[in-house]
């Protein structure tokens, strides 16, 4: 009885006193993060704390904002990067240059590139990824499934509503810098899940508006990032933009605003996000 109580004991020590892989590579890893949507997917598949810097953008969770910034896109230099001492560092694809990643590989750090998802499959694709590179599938597949239910309360709430409403997406970045989302961007995506009339057509990117266009294309809301609004005072500051005053959406006040991040980056949130705008325009 002895012999085997013994080794039962000694089993049962060494299972308790032996962290996993898992815990081990937790303990030592130290991640730097450059696109907001890489570090939310990695907040959500629950590697977040291993994070020890990450870039402007990654402005979700909130808990990230209080990390060490190494800056935003060209700004950023491989030696603020290599200064932080990372172990692995997770790149949005074009997010840095080519020069400072070259610089980091040749520093021998880990360097991990993925896409930035513009669709929701493409949202589900880097969470497999990336559930995949941290050898978590089935964290990956339970992140899947809750963006898969937020597309059906999307769904779910369409159908009460079947009206389509008309707008168009502004960039402002002051009221002299002021650009309108065309046929290719996240805007004409977000509007198709949220079943939005957009009225900027003809062209596919980002055009500046003309007080002309604004008029002619006449939306009846007006959809911008918060960081947009501040940019130009406030609400109360868009009569400074030539022409927003003669849109139906001025008029009836139909100005909707929504955090830069939650709003384009398709990430985690994205069937949230479609379905906060979905109803902001439909008030």
């Amino acid at each position: 009885m002895l012999r085997i109580f013994i080794p039962l004991i000694l089993v049962a020590f060494t299972a308790c006193s032996s962290p996993s892989k898992k815990d081990q590579t937790s303990i030592a890893r130290k991640i730097i993060t450059a696109g907001g949507t890489i570090t939310e997917v990695v907040d959500a598949l629950g590697f977040s704390e291993e994070i020890i810097a990450t870039d402007i953008t990654s402005t979700f969770p909130a808990s990230m904002q209080g990390l060490p910034s190494i800056g935003y896109r060209n700004q950023i230099k491989a030696e603020g990067i290599l200064a932080l001492g990372p172990d692995l560092v997770l790149i949005e694809e074009g997010y840095l240059s080519p020069d400072v990643v070259t610089q980091l590989k040749a520093a021998q750090v880990n360097i991990q590139v993925f896409a930035k998802p513009t669709t929701v499959v493409g949202t589900k694709k880097l969470v497999t990824e990336l559930a995949n590179f941290f050898e978590d599938e089935e964290k990956g597949l339970e992140v899947n499934a809750i963006i898969d239910a937020d597309i059906a309360a999307l769904k779910s709430y369409l159908e009460t509503d079947k009206s389509k409403p008309k707008a168009i997406f502004v960039m402002a970045r002051g009221p002299e810098t002021v650009f309108i989302a065309g046929n290719k961007t996240f805007a004409a995506e977000m509007f198709e899940l949220a079943e939005i009339e957009g009225t900027a057509t003809g062209f596919d990117e980002f055009a500046p508006m003309t007080p002309e266009s604004l008029v002619s294309m006449n939306p009846e809301y007006l959809v911008f990032f918060e960081s947009g609004i501040q940019s130009v005072g406030g609400k109360d500051g868009l009569v400074t933009i030539q022409g927003i005053d003669q849109t139906t959406a001025f008029k009836e006040n139909h100005i909707v605003s929504l955090d830069g991040q939650y709003l384009s980056g398709f990430g985690p949130r994205v069937g949230k996000a479609a379905l906060d705008l979905a109803k902001a325009v439909r008030q």
